[in-house]
Formats: structure tokens, C-alpha cells, sequence
């Protein structure tokens, strides 16, 4: 199969990429901010809101 044959995704001229987009837009599950969230082990919040409840999901502060 050749390139021609497939969808043109991208610029060729420029060099760029297509942009991926995401199936979902992520945001804080509380205030639904999009900025600064903490994903990790699927918390989904924002670092202000995670600031908040952080000890009351069980995270420790050793510092």
C-alpha cells in the first residue's frame, strides 16, 4: 500500500504531524479545571483541589 492510497494526515509541505486529539476532554472531577491535573493512579483532580483533600484520600505528606 502506498501513501497515496491511505488518508493524508499531517503537513507534508511543513513537516508536521496531525494532531492527535483525545476521545475525552480531561478535567478535575470536582471543579473541572483542565490546567494542572493530577492523573495519576486515576485521580483526575486538579493540584488545587488535590492540595485539599489529598490526606483524606490517603497520600501522606513527608516534607
Amino acid at each position: 500500500m502506498s501513501e497515496l492510497d491511505g488518508e493524508h494526515t499531517g503537513n507534508e509541505e511543513t513537516g508536521e504531524h496531525a494532531t492527535q486529539g483525545s476521545t475525552q476532554e480531561r478535567e478535575c472531577r470536582r471543579c473541572e479545571r483542565t490546567e494542572g491535573l493530577v492523573s495519576k493512579y486515576g485521580v483526575f483532580v486538579c493540584r488545587q483541589c488535590f492540595r485539599e483533600i489529598a490526606r483524606s484520600m490517603g497520600f501522606r505528606k513527608y516534607r
